[in-house]
């Protein structure tokens, strides 16, 4: 049978939790990875989207060496997209983040459609809309994407059509090789494609215009292998921060970096939570009453969408009347159907908008896990709920926490698995 969890609800929580690498900023590291021929990166989250995703590697040919529970040694001489394992590559999205490089290292190759969250429509047409740009020819046939590079390429400027993480990544990677100045605008400018230009630029590759929506970028014949360290994840960060309050306890929130989370942070201060920042720590303090607000997610340093979900549970327990504007993804807001069954008053007015009403009291229910953000929020609406609730299909959320259970059994959560 499928892994669940229960919880037990109504227990402050309290004590020290430690938060662990940003999983989307090891996805795109691990595919850069690709572009020279032996990196070492530590501080790797354990979360199964990476694990795979280092399968995928392996399984097209690259050594694998593990220095450590979080460190590994990848050589990538060898590679071969050919044997790219469908199974896997279609199951998640981040793999997606693979077609930067192949295209910089291989003249033709094809992949299979990239999978993950349910939480809208998907396409990945602003990728390949830029690829072609380049000049590079792509045929869809048998549900696979073929790609050819032309002969002679060279850098120019691409204008994305909309400020997608993934696409901005993937051109990042693909310029990085090409001859000349590539130049991209409407570029993303999220903590983690941040450090994706940065370890770029340790290889050799010189860039310019890093945390902004223009980036300049003078591709190199070699890079060279470097070491790196993954970012600690601000979306466990910030979940972490609405558990401790959203129980009305207090703990210390370790390896965080809040300059990753200045939006939220504030957005946070605005409905009452208790906190204060100390170096690379966020100190939590117990809060007694919210207030609603209104939650309009937007492309970085804006509110994050991957923080929309946990930030919705919390809103039920606020006074007054509350606004969710999700105008990123249609479908999410499946976790408010699910928290609609454990009694939130919720008006769901379009796939974009919700109007949340609080306070409420929540009771444990029988609920689902749709994606990775969603099975979050679900853990912190079973941490204030009464009586039990139960959590179905859980390696979703796995896909992005890395042993979330333990982590809140140590500060006082009354969570099982079974």
């Amino acid at each position: 049978m499928a892994e669940r969890f229960l919880i037990k609800g109504g227990f402050p929580l309290s004590g020290e939790v430690e938060i662990s690498g940003s999983k989307n900023e090891a996805g795109a590291i691990l595919a850069a990875i690709l572009l020279a021929e032996e990196c070492e990166i530590e501080n790797f989250p354990l979360v199964s989207d990476i694990l795979e995703e280092i399968e995928i590697l392996k399984e097209m040919g690259a050594e694998i060496e593990w220095l450590g529970e979080r460190k590994i040694k990848i050589k990538t001489g060898k590679i071969d997209p050919a044997k790219i394992p469908v199974d896997l590559f279609e199951k998640m999205r981040i793999s997606v983040l693979f077609i930067g490089p192949l295209l910089a290292k291989f003249q033709k190759f094809k992949v299979p459609h990239p999978g993950g969250d349910k939480i809208g429509l998907r396409p990945i047409s602003t990728h390949l809309e830029a690829f072609k740009d380049f000049g590079v020819r792509i045929e869809e046939k048998e549900e696979f994407y073929h790609f050819e590079m032309p002969t002679n390429l060279k850098g120019k400027r691409i204008v994305l059509k909309e400020f997608s993480v993934t696409a901005t990544e993937n051109l990042m990677m693909l310029a990085s090789l090409i001859p000349g100045k590539t130049k991209i605008e409407i570029a993303a400018s999220e903590p983690h494609v941040q450090n994706l230009g940065r370890f770029l630029a340790k290889m050799g590759v010189k860039i310019e215009g890093i945390g902004t929506h223009s980036l300049l970028i003078e591709g190199k014949e070699k890079l060279f292998g470097e070491s790196f360290s993954i970012s600690p994840d601000p979306i466990e960060a910030g979940t972490f921060l609405i558990a401790f309050a959203i129980t009305g306890g207090e703990g210390r929130i370790k390896n965080v970096k809040s300059e990753d989370l200045i939006f939220f942070l504030e957005k946070m201060k605005e409905i009452g939570v208790k906190f204060e920042i100390r170096d690379n720590e966020i100190l939590v303090k117990p809060s007694k009453e919210f207030r609603a607000t209104k939650i309009q997610v937007l492309p970085h340093p804006g509110f994050p969408t991957d923080l929309q979900p946990q930030t919705s549970v919390l809103l039920t327990q606020a006074q007054g009347k509350s606004l969710i504007h999700e105008p990123l993804y249609e479908n999410r807001f499946q976790h408010l159907h699910e928290l609609r069954k454990m009694g939130a008053d919720i008006e769901i007015t379009d796939p974009h908008r919700a109007l949340i009403f609080g306070k409420t009291e929540l009771i444990g229910n029988k609920i689902n896990s749709s994606d990775i953000r969603s099975g979050a929020s679900l853990i912190l609406a079973g941490l204030i709920a009464k009586n039990q609730t139960t959590i179905e299909n859980i390696a979703q959320i796995e896909r992005g926490y890395e042993k979330v259970e333990e982590k809140l059994k140590k500060i006082g959560a009354k969570i099982e698995r079974i």
